[in-house]
């Protein structure tokens, strides 16, 4: 179905996090988040960029985000549906010519496709073919000073009821934390790390000191770029390998499964240019029996119902980065995602099936801006 857009508000909102979040590349105490809101004769959508303030997780960052969609992606977006509207599935191909900037077209081709749903009247989960209509969430935690603060941290976030935890690592911050949280909680406990890049192949051995704590996987041990390398780190350890930051397209996966450099997929909707590229990749992984889990980037209510409805697919076997609103964000913009049962409900309202609260949502903007044809 081709949506005639009238035009696309761009907004920035700040978002306050309810305590400071430490991985290998940084510390976030907020969140100066986008929002891309497109405009239709027949209503509106919504789409939350994924981007964070400075390029550290990857080369976007959230001002150069707002400059590439105020410049290029929008005006041919507009141009493209001038006469005859656009349909969400055109999008892609729409935005190609311009390289990279996978996060703001993500965020642009969301709203496109929450505006087409909302029309139809169908779901983002019923549209992407969810199979579930909850999920299971699990909670991915930070780097913290000692470990006695990461314990009471886990123990808490387990009381919630997360079925899984994720600990970020990073040399120097590896070995110890993971054998306290396995001695304190046991071996049922579901356990996985993360490394956002940190180490290089000459860490192998002492990465291979892993496989003695039964991890669910480690991932993105190495840089983005080098897939080979994670082969051969697979040919060290026994934990398995989930890809990341490499895993940028379907074209990205397939390369990582032929090379053999990952087990697992981290599929983040942002980080591979939008929900249809990734189910793109939960469809490839599937046919190759690779297991696939949803990522997240500390989105609002927002990004996490598309998160949510992309996690019912049937190829995501295992718990994603999924959580409750109230983990990052003391009030969210929409109605708040709440644990129940260590699970989320799958929104079931037309398109995203949630949209900001007019109010929160002013309380917390920091600028808008609108661009039209």
């Amino acid at each position: 179905m081709k949506t005639k857009i009238s035009g696309v508000e761009l907004r920035r909102i700040a978002m306050p996090l309810v305590a400071p979040f430490r991985t290998s590349f940084g510390v976030e105490t907020s969140r100066d988040v986008l929002l891309v809101r497109v405009v239709t004769a027949d209503g509106e959508g919504w789409g939350e960029c994924g981007a964070m303030s400075e390029p550290r997780y990857c080369s976007e960052y959230v001002d150069g985000a707002q400059n590439v969609l105020r410049s290029f992606l929008i005006p041919a977006l507009l141009g493209a549906g001038a006469k005859d509207g656009v349909d969400a599935q055109e999008v892609g191909r729409i935005l190609d010519p311009f390289t990279g900037h996978r996060m703001a077209k993500a965020a642009l081709e969301t709203a496109v496709l929450d505006a087409q749903l909302r029309t139809t009247g169908e779901s983002f989960g019923g549209y992407l073919g969810a199979a579930r209509d909850r999920v299971p969430c699990g909670v991915s935690v930070g780097i913290m000073d000692t470990v006695p603060q990461l314990l009471d941290a886990v123990d808490r976030y387990v009381t919630e009821g997360y079925v899984r935890i994720k600990l970020k690592i990073e040399p120097g911050w590896d070995i110890e934390p993971v054998r306290a949280v396995r001695e304190r909680f046991g071996d049922d406990l579901l356990l996985q790390v993360d490394a956002n890049a940190a180490y290089t192949l000459t860490d192998a051995q002492h990465l291979a000191k892993l496989d003695a704590f039964d991890l669910l996987l480690i991932e993105q041990p190495l840089a983005n770029d080098d897939m080979v390398q994670h082969a051969q780190l697979g040919k060290v350890m026994r934990t398995p390998i989930c890809l990341d930051e490499s895993i940028e397209s379907a074209a990205h996966a397939a390369a990582a499964i032929s090379l053999g450099a990952c087990s697992i997929i981290n599929v983040k909707p942002g980080r591979v240019g939008g929900y249809l590229e990734a189910r793109r990749i939960h469809d490839l992984a599937r046919a190759h029996g690779i297991p696939v889990w949803c990522g997240g980037m500390l989105e609002t209510g927002i990004g996490r119902a598309a998160n949510v409805a992309l996690a019912a697919l049937p190829g995501f076997t295992l718990p994603g980065d999924t959580s409750g609103s109230h983990r990052y964000f003391a009030t969210d913009i929409t109605e708040p995602f709440v644990l129940d049962d260590g699970h989320l409900d799958v929104p079931t309202g037309p398109g995203l099936g949630v949209a900001p609260l007019p109010d929160l949502l002013k309380e917390v903007t920091t600028s808008t801006e609108w661009i039209e044809l």
